[in-house]
């Protein structure tokens, strides 16, 4: 006979891992700027996504809720893990940069001195990067026994960016159960886009944003590489937005949202850049920590793409890794890796500064409507409308013409 405490533990299951499906599914049918015809430059990989790299998973945890008092909850947790389950006993290689600083990304300090990224990648809210940091070290500690040192170490690395326009974001109500969450249901596969995860109320160029992916495969005389992106993208104005070269955002000035004067009464300039962007680098490639810094640092040129100029407001912050060399991490006696000569790089920067761009892209094109906190509505780039601005630039796909 089967005990009742066991039958509700199953159910209970259950529901939980429905819920993180549900969370996920919706989201991965979404169409994506390709779909549109959006040219794109470069060969991406099976699933045009950062999980194309072998071993990355990504998980979300969204949270949508309308409250009593008439305020409104959307905002979420991402988590990027460079190795899966296995990212916090084999710590990758990565290096960081920050193009504009008016934003936070805790734990690169240690990053930059040890050049190794001990753990997965974080994203949230601004105001849920403390709760958010504290959870992820309370699930190492539950995942099993301390490092070789006798301790579950750990300094994380939690990324954020501004949802308040959206989000009720002073009611504080990203949990630990949520940055939990995101790390329980990390898998491969196609990753969910748009308003899911951290993403979730985040705003682009003044249409709705959130999390956008893109890849990139990159052969060569050392071999067949993969790199891949991940953005939360909640940056720029209208007026400078770019696609595939064309400056689509003078063509689409229909329900701009820095001209609501709410944003004045909030200390927000109506004519300002008041968000910020999370990139997020991984490749296969074996490169040592100063050269995926070099890989870092050229995602600014794929943001410039899209019409960013990283104002003052603005926090753009980026971090990249390598998931080769896979015992870099080990202690005890000296070791061996592999790395890519600087000469033979330029593939893997062309890589990124294309899968930055369309990953931006893939954040606008897969998001909705959203009607938010204080019954603010964002709405997301009209693709009908966006299409017609591209054919008049020649730039769509000879199929979507």
């Amino acid at each position: 006979m089967i005990h009742p405490r066991t039958i509700l533990v199953f159910c209970l299951a259950v529901l939980w891992c429905t819920g993180a499906m549900a969370q996920q599914d919706p989201d991965t049918a979404k169409v994506r700027a390709r779909d549109l015809g959006i040219p794109f430059e470069g060969r991406p990989g099976p699933l045009n996504a950062i999980t194309d790299v072998a071993g990355v998973t990504v998980g979300h945890s969204t949270i949508i809720e309308d409250l009593e008092n008439g305020r409104a909850v959307r905002t979420g947790v991402t988590a990027i893990l460079p190795r899966g389950r296995a990212s916090f006993d084999q710590p990758v290689f990565a290096g960081t940069f920050a193009l504009n600083g008016n934003g936070e990304m805790t734990g690169t300090i240690w990053v930059e001195e040890s050049g190794m990224l001990e753990g997965p990648v974080m994203i949230t809210n601004t105001h849920s990067v403390g709760v958010v940091r504290d959870a992820v070290i309370s699930w190492r500690v539950a995942q099993g026994g301390a490092d070789e040192s006798g301790y579950w170490w750990s300094l994380p690395v939690v990324a954020e960016t501004y949802d308040g326009y959206l989000n009720d974001i002073n009611g504080f109500h990203v949990r630990p159960e949520h940055a939990h969450q995101a790390l329980e249901s990390a898998t491969g596969g196609p990753v969910a886009e748009g308003g899911v995860g951290g993403g979730t109320g985040m705003i682009c160029h003044e249409f709705k944003g959130g999390i956008g992916t893109a890849s990139r495969a990159v052969g060569g005389s050392d071999g067949e590489f993969t790199l891949g992106v991940l953005v939360q993208a909640n940056y720029g104005l209208r007026d400078l937005l770019r696609i595939a070269g064309a400056p689509v955002g003078q063509h689409l000035q229909d329900h701009k949202v820095y001209t609501d004067p709410a944003l004045a009464m909030r200390g927000i300039p109506a004519d300002g850049e008041t968000g910020s962007i999370i990139i997020v680098v991984a490749t296969d490639a074996p490169l040592l920590p100063h050269q995926l810094k070099r890989l870092a640092r050229r995602a600014a040129l794929g943001l410039a793409r899209n019409g960013s100029v990283a104002s003052n407001g603005s926090g753009d912050i980026f971090i990249a890794f390598s998931t080769a060399n896979p015992d870099a991490g080990q202690s005890g006696p000296a070791t061996e890796v592999t790395m890519l000569s600087n000469e033979n790089m330029n593939d893997l920067i062309v890589a990124t500064v294309e899968a930055t761009e369309e990953a931006v892209v893939n954040a606008m094109v897969a998001a909705k409507d959203m009607r938010g906190d204080n019954g603010h509505l964002v709405k997301a780039i009209p693709h009908e409308e966006l299409k017609t601005a591209l054919r008049r630039y020649n730039r769509l796909d000879a199929a979507a013409q």
